[in-house]
Parts: C-alpha cells; sequence; structure tokens
C-alpha cells in the first residue's frame, strides 16, 4: 500500500480518551480494561462499520470521498449503545474531491482535500495546542477558508445553499440530527 491508497475494506481503529488527546488501543485491552463488553464492543464496532459505509456512500454520491472519520459511542442507563456525537462533520472527517482524487493518486500528488488539516498544521507550528494555556489567533485568511470549507462540504453533500441558521443551535448538531434521522430511516 502507498499513502492516500484505498483499503480492500474498511477497518476500525479503535481509541480512548487520555489526559490531552486520544490514544489507540485494541479491541482485547478495551474488553479485558472493562470499557466495554465483548457484546458491546461488537455492537458499536458494527454501528460504526454500517455508518461510515452509508456516509462513504452519500459522500461519493455527491462527488467527495468521506477517507476517514471518528465516532463516539457510549451507553444509556438502560444499557443501549447509542453515537454520542457529531457524525461526518468536517471536526471528525475527513474528504477529498472525488473527480481528481484518481489522476491526482497516479500522479502522486497530495488529494484535494476538504478539511481542517492544514488549520491544524498551522497551530503546531505556532505552538503546541496540547500544553499551551492560550493559543494564538489563527490568521484570518486560514479562518476564512476554514468557513469556506464547511460551506462547501454543506452544499456539496446536501445540495442545498447554506444560509446562517435563524437558531442558536450550531450548524454541526443540526447536520448530526439530519443525518441520525437518515439513519433511522435506513
Amino acid at each position: 500500500m502507498v499513502k492516500n491508497q484505498k483499503l480492500p475494506a474498511n477497518i476500525l481503529t479503535p481509541t480512548t480518551k487520555a489526559a490531552d488527546h486520544d490514544v489507540p488501543i485494541t479491541p482485547d485491552e478495551i474488553v479485558k480494561s472493562g470499557l466495554m463488553s465483548k457484546d458491546d464492543f461488537d455492537e458499536a464496532r458494527s454501528k460504526a462499520l454500517s455508518l461510515f459505509e452509508y456516509g462513504q456512500k452519500v459522500a461519493l454520491e455527491n462527488g467527495v470521498i468521506l477517507v476517514d472519520t471518528k465516532y463516539e459511542f457510549g451507553k444509556t442507563a438502560d444499557g443501549t449503545v447509542v453515537l454520542i456525537d457529531e457524525v461526518h462533520t468536517p471536526d471528525s472527517s475527513r474528504y477529498w474531491i472525488a473527480n481528481s482524487y484518481e489522476e491526482r493518486f497516479k500522479s502522486g500528488l497530495e488529494p484535494e482535500n476538504v478539511d481542517k488539516e492544514f488549520l491544524r498544521l498551522w497551530f503546531k507550528n505556532n505552538c503546541n495546542p496540547y500544553e499551551d494555556k492560550v493559543l494564538p489567533e489563527a490568521p484570518e485568511e486560514l479562518v476564512s477558508e476554514l468557513a469556506w470549507r464547511y460551506i462547501f462540504l454543506f452544499e456539496t453533500i446536501t445540495n442545498t445553499k447554506f444560509e446562517i441558521p435563524e437558531t442558536q443551535e450550531p450548524i454541526h448538531e443540526r447536520i448530526s440530527r439530519n443525518v441520525a434521522q437518515a439513519l433511522r430511516n435506513l
């Protein structure tokens, strides 16, 4: 395999929370440490892979490739395993432009991406975001670029024009709610 090559099958790479970042953990370690039972892990794994496959399908139908994402699961009081955070937003996912992927890959070029990696790298080069108590303000042009990418993804995937919501609800929560509704309809 080479960098940016599509995997033959989707995979799950579990992590758990550390003080300031996520730490890789194996399924066996999850069960042995008591974080989840084997049945609960298998259920979360199945849900995650199904949700990712669905997200990839919807994304590709709209001209982008859902490359990877992060899901967070929890349990309700009655023990039901549930998804507890945003779904397929640019904060938790990476997207590439589909119509240029093959040519760029064959030429050894990075895929055209629609994610926040450029901003993460700026912070990494200008501070230690995991240790510094106060982070520098990102340049306005980077913040504008990030906003443009988020709006581009919204409009591309939903096929609707982005409008500032009239409510105070953050847009990523609105999108997550809509995706959750779509999943219930599967």
